[in-house]
């Protein structure tokens, strides 16, 4: 969705309505919904952020773009979350491990024995006699 926004900075909801075509009443629902959440000024004016923006934008393609009621809306947009969360705790993960690796890698420990998780000794099955008795 392209608007034409400015650098930095906080936009005053008659600005947001305008860049985007949109009524200053949809912002104030949508800010009911918890699907925005301004900051304010100390006279009580609703300021949007440039992520505010970004989420307004991303709001706005699945309202506009893909017919999804604001529950819908509600809903991916928790899912978002949940997923980048996800992902931080993966990359934290992923580094934990790296970090882990690296420094028994450094001690010289043996694989086995230096091994995050813990390797079972490798089990010995016999092979079958393949050779039939006539």
């Amino acid at each position: 969705m392209a608007a034409k926004r400015k650098s930095k900075g906080a936009y005053m909801i008659s600005a947001v309505a305008e860049m985007y075509e949109i009524h200053p009443q949809t912002l104030r629902l949508y800010e009911r919904e918890g699907l925005l959440k301004p900051s304010r000024t100390e006279g009580n004016t609703r300021l949007y952020t440039d992520e505010d923006i970004e989420r307004l934008e991303f709001i706005l393609n699945l309202a506009r773009d893909l017919g999804v009621n604001i529950a819908g809306i509600a809903i991916v947009l928790q899912m978002r979350e949940r997923m980048e969360e996800m992902n931080r705790q993966m990359q934290s993960f992923v580094e934990y491990v790296r970090t882990e690796m690296f420094t028994r890698f450094q001690q010289g420990a043996p694989s086995s024995a230096g091994a995050i998780v813990p390797l079972r000794k490798p089990t010995v099955v016999p092979k079958a006699n393949t050779k039939r008795e006539v």
